[in-house]
C-alpha cells in the first residue's frame, strides 16, 4: 500500500522540489471511498446484530458512587496523572481482586481530540444502515442494529467472556429468538475475549490444564472479525510491566498494572521465542515463571518499586504486608495467564466459526527482549539501540523487532510462532483463520482506517460469504 511521504526538512532544488510539492498536494486531496454508494441496498436484507468489543484501555471508568470519570478524565489528567487510582485492591486470603468502585461508563470513542472508536460507529450507522441499540429493548426480526460491549478492561478476560455471554443471551431475549446469531467485531484484547467466548462461552476453564472445548459461544456467532488482536501475545505488554505505560508526561506505574489480571493475559505465548541473547540465540525461559521476574527484578521485584509500595502505606508493617500479598497475587496471575494463552490455541475437534483477521504490518514492533552479559551481569534490553556490545553479523533490529502495528506483530496477529509464511503453524496452535487483510496503520488508529472500514462493511453486509 502506498503511503504519503512526510515533508522533507531540507531544500529540494529544481524538479525534485516540484515533484515533492505535487506528491504532497496529491496526498492532501486523496479521495475516500463513497461508502454510501458502495453499500447502498435497494431492499435491505435482514442481518445479525453486530457487537463491537473495544480493546484494553478502551472504556471509560467512573466512580460508581460519585459518577466522576477516573479514566480517561480531563485533558489535564491525561497529561499530568499517573492514574494510581486504577489499581485493583486484592483480597489477601483469596488473592482475587476486591469489588472496585470504578466501573465502565462508556466507550472511549474520542479522547482529547483523537478518535478511537467514533469513526467506526459513524460508518456502521451512515453506510451500513445500523442503529445503536441497548440491551433490554425489544427488537423485531430484521432490525439492523449494533451493540457496544463495554467492559472493565482491567479484569480477567475469562470473567469478561461471561459478561459477553450474558449480553448475547439478553439480545436473544430482545429479539424473541433463542437461536439469534450475532456478528462480533473485536479490537485488540477484545479479540482474545471473543476467541475465549467462542471456545468456552461462560465457563471458566483456567483452574487446571484440561481446557475442555464446548463451543458454547460459537453457536450464537455468525462471523467473528478480529482487528489488531495479539493472538499469540505481545512483547509490548512486557515493556509495560517493566517500565509502566506512558500517558502524557507520566507513566502508569508497574505496581498499578500488576493488579490487573487482563494484562498478564497479553504476555507472549509459551511457544514464542520471546527472549534472545546478543548473538541471536533464543533462550528457553518461561515468562510465566515468577522466578524469572525475581531474577531480573522486573515489576514489583524491582527494588525501587518495592520501596514505593511499602512507602505508600501508613506504616512499614502495612507496606510490607501489602507487598507480600502482591507477590503471591503476582504468581497466581502468572499461572492463570499461562493457562489463558494455552486455552486459546489447544487443538479444536472441529472449526465452528472461522476468524476474519485485520491488522497492521508496516510498523516495526517489539517482538523479543534481549539479554546481554555486561561484566558478568545479565542485563535486559527492550530496544535494539540499548544493546551496548553488538555481536558481529547480528542485526539487532531484525532480531528484536518485527513488522506489525507498533503494538502487535504480524506473526502474533496470525497466531504464528514465526513470521515466515512458508513455515507451517506450530501443531499446538489451532487458529481457524478464514482470511486476513493487512493495513499500514498504527494499533490505536486501526478502527479509523478507511481500508478496514471498507472491508468490514463488505464482510458484514455480504451474503456471499455465508457457508
Amino acid at each position: 500500500m502506498y503511503e504519503c511521504p512526510k515533508p522533507i526538512h531540507r531544500p529540494c532544488p529544481g524538479v525534485l522540489a516540484v515533484m515533492v510539492a505535487w506528491l504532497l498536494a496529491s496526498c492532501a486531496t486523496q479521495e475516500r471511498p463513497d461508502f454510501e454508494r458502495l453499500y447502498r441496498q435497494e431492499t435491505p436484507a435482514a442481518l445479525p446484530p453486530v457487537i463491537l468489543l473495544h480493546g484494553i484501555l478502551g472504556a471509560r471508568l467512573s466512580e460508581s458512587s460519585t459518577g466522576i470519570e477516573r479514566w480517561f478524565g480531563s485533558v489535564r489528567k491525561l497529561v499530568f496523572s499517573d492514574y494510581a487510582e486504577l489499581a485493583l485492591d486484592i483480597d489477601p486470603e483469596t488473592l482475587e481482586p476486591l469489588p472496585s468502585d470504578l466501573s465502565p461508563s462508556g466507550l472511549a470513542d474520542r479522547v482529547a481530540g483523537q478518535d478511537f472508536y467514533g469513526n467506526i460507529l459513524s460508518t456502521l450507522e451512515t453506510a451500513g444502515g445500523y442503529q445503536r441499540a441497548e440491551p433490554g429493548q425489544p427488537r423485531k426480526s430484521g432490525d439492523r442494529v449494533y451493540y457496544i460491549f463495554v467492559y472493565d478492561w482491567r479484569q480477567d478476560n475469562a470473567l469478561t467472556a461471561r459478561k459477553l455471554t450474558a449480553l448475547i443471551e439478553q439480545i436473544q431475549v430482545d429479539f424473541g429468538n433463542p437461536d439469534q446469531k450475532v456478528d462480533l467485531v473485536a479490537h485488540s484484547m477484545g479479540g482474545l475475549i471473543s476467541r475465549y467466548f467462542l471456545r468456552y462461552g461462560s465457563r471458566d476453564v483456567l483452574d487446571d490444564n484440561e481446557f475442555p472445548v464446548n463451543f458454547e459461544g460459537a453457536g450464537s456467532v455468525r462471523r467473528a472479525i478480529l482487528l489488531g488482536t495479539p493472538n499469540l501475545g505481545s512483547a509490548s505488554s512486557l515493556h509495560a510491566f517493566i517500565e509502566g505505560v506512558k500517558i502524557g508526561l507520566r507513566r502508569i506505574p508497574t505496581e498499578v498494572l500488576a493488579t490487573m489480571p487482563s494484562i498478564y493475559q497479553l504476555f507472549p505465548h509459551s511457544l514464542n521465542d520471546w527472549l534472545v541473547t546478543a548473538d541471536g540465540r533464543p533462550l528457553d525461559r518461561d515468562i510465566f515463571d515468577v522466578n524469572i521476574w525475581r531474577r531480573f527484578q522486573w515489576s514489583i521485584f524491582n527494588p525501587e518499586v518495592r520501596s514505593r509500595i511499602i512507602e505508600s502505606m501508613p506504616s512499614t508493617a502495612e507496606g510490607e504486608a501489602k507487598l507480600e500479598t502482591l507477590e503471591r497475587y503476582f504468581e497466581k496471575r502468572l499461572e492463570r495467564a499461562r493457562r489463558f494463552v494455552w486455552s486459546l490455541t489447544v487443538p479444536l475437534p472441529e472449526d465452528r466459526v472461522s476468524l476474519i483477521v485485520f491488522g497492521g504490518d508496516c510498523q516495526l514492533t517489539p517482538a523479543r527482549l534481549l539479554v546481554e552479559e555486561v561484566d558478568g551481569v545479565s542485563e535486559i534490553r527492550l530496544w535494539p539501540n540499548e544493546v551496548s556490545r553488538r555481536a558481529a553479523g547480528v542485526d539487532h533490529d531484525m532480531l528484536m523487532l518485527e513488522p506489525g502495528d507498533g503494538t502487535v506483530t504480524k506473526a502474533s496477529l496470525l497466531a504464528r510462532d514465526v513470521l515466515d509464511p512458508s513455515v507451517i503453524r506450530h501443531r499446538y496452535i489451532d487458529f481457524p483463520l478464514d482470511y486476513a487483510l493487512f493495513l499500514c496503520e498504527r494499533h490505536d488508529r486501526l478502527t479509523g482506517n478507511l481500508t478496514f472500514q471498507d472491508n468490514l462493511l463488505h464482510v458484514l453486509l455480504s451474503r456471499e460469504l455465508e457457508r
